[in-house]
C-alpha cells in the first residue's frame, strides 16, 4: 500500500513492482539463503548493490550523511525531519547515532535528570530501598522508558514514547520539534500524525516498570520522550518514510524485523542500507528471521 502511486511511466512502474516483490520475498521467507550456517537463527540473505551504502569512513557518520544530508541548514525544517529517519535492531545503537546527530545542532544544551525510586506497592518496599540506592536506580534501563538523563537543544527532534493526549495529538509515536526548554516542562511542535504545526507543551510523568530481573516494581519521573533521528525497528512500525537508512552492526533477531524495516519506505530510491559483519567490516549479507510455520 505505501507503494501505490499514480502517475508512474512504465519504466517506473516496472521499478516499483519489482521492488514490491522483493520486499513480500522477504516477508514470506522466500529469499534464497547464501548460507547454510545452522547456528544463527533466520536465513543469511544478499542485499541488493543498488540500496548498500559503504564508505571507507565511520558507518555513523556514513549512514548519517546519506539520510540526512545538509542537516546543518535544515535541522528545524518539519518537513525535511517528517520524511526521514534511520531505524537499526538496538536501543545502544539508536543512543549512539542521536548522540552524534544532536551534537551538529548548534544551540546551547539543557540536561534533565529523572526522579527514581521504589514503589511502595512492591513487597518489601522499604527493605529494597535500604538495599538499592537512588545511583543504582538511576543506571536502570527499560524498554519504551526514557534514560535517567536526557539531553536536548533548542531545534532537536524528539518522539513521545508514551501517550499523553490523544486529543491534542501526543500520542506515541508522535514526532516533534523543540521550541523552548523550560526547567519543568518542554515546548514543541508537532511534525507528525493528524496535529501537525500546533504547538504543544510536555510535562514529566510518573511511569511505573517492573521486571522480573528485579524483586521491585520502580517508578521514573520523566519526559516521556526521546531523540527521533534514529528509533529501533520496533519503534519504527507504522511510520511511512521518504528516506530510511537501515543500519544493521548486529543482525535483526526477531520474526519480520527486516520486513518492517524495509517497507517503512515508499520508493526504492528512497532505502538505504549499512550492514557490518562480525568483525566490524561492511558487508551485503545479512539475517532475514521468518517462522513461515505461522504462515
Amino acid at each position: 500500500m505505501r507503494l501505490q502511486q499514480n502517475n508512474l511511466d512504465e519504466a517506473a512502474r516496472y521499478q516499483l513492482q519489482a521492488f514490491a516483490d522483493w520486499l513480500l520475498k522477504i516477508g514470506d521467507g522466500n529469499v534464497p539463503s547464501v548460507d547454510s550456517n545452522d547456528d544463527e537463527e533466520g536465513d543469511c540473505i544478499e542485499i541488493p548493490q543498488e540500496f548498500l551504502i559503504q564508505s571507507p569512513r565511520d558507518p555513523i557518520e556514513a549512514i548519517i550523511d546519506a539520510i540526512y544530508q545538509h542537516f546543518d541548514m535544515n535541522y528545524t525544517d518539519a518537513n525535511f525531519l517528517r520524511q526521514r529517519a534511520i531505524i537499526t535492531t538496538y536501543n545502544e545503537t539508536v543512543d549512539k547515532i542521536n548522540e552524534v546527530m544532536i551534537q551538529r545542532i548548534k544551540t546551547p544544551e539543557k540536561t534533565y535528570l529523572s526522579s527514581d525510586y521504589i514503589s511502595k506497592s512492591s513487597t518489601d518496599a522499604d527493605a529494597h530501598e535500604s538495599l538499592y540506592s537512588i545511583e543504582f536506580l538511576n543506571t536502570l534501563k527499560f524498554t519504551g522508558i526514557p534514560n535517567h538523563e536526557i539531553t536536548l537543544k533548542v531545534g532537536c527532534a524528539i518522539m513521545l514514547i508514551r501517550n499523553i493526549s490523544q486529543a491534542n495529538g501526543l500520542c506515541n509515536g508522535t514526532r516533534l520539534i523543540v521550541t523552548q526548554l523550560c526547567p519543568n516542562i518542554i515546548e514543541a511542535r508537532i511534525i507528525s500524525g493528524s496535529n501537525i504545526g500546533e504547538k504543544v507543551y510536555i510535562p514529566r510523568i510518573i511511569m511505573s516498570m517492573q521486571n522480573s530481573k528485579w524483586p521491585f516494581i520502580m517508578c521514573k519521573k520523566q519526559f516521556p520522550i526521546r531523540l527521533s533521528y534514529a528509533m529501533t525497528i520496533n519503534k519504527s512500525q507504522g511510520q511511512t518514510l521518504d528516506l530510511v537508512g537501515l543500519y544493521l552492526p548486529r543482525h535483526v533477531f526477531s520474526h519480520g524485523q527486516l520486513y518492517v524495516a524495509l517497507s517503512r519506505v515508499t520508493s526504492s530510491r528512497g532505502l538505504k542500507i549499512l550492514i557490518l559483519d562480525n568483525n566490524g567490516k561492511y558487508t551485503n549479507k545479512t539475517r532475514n528471521v521468518v517462522y513461515r510455520e505461522i504462515f
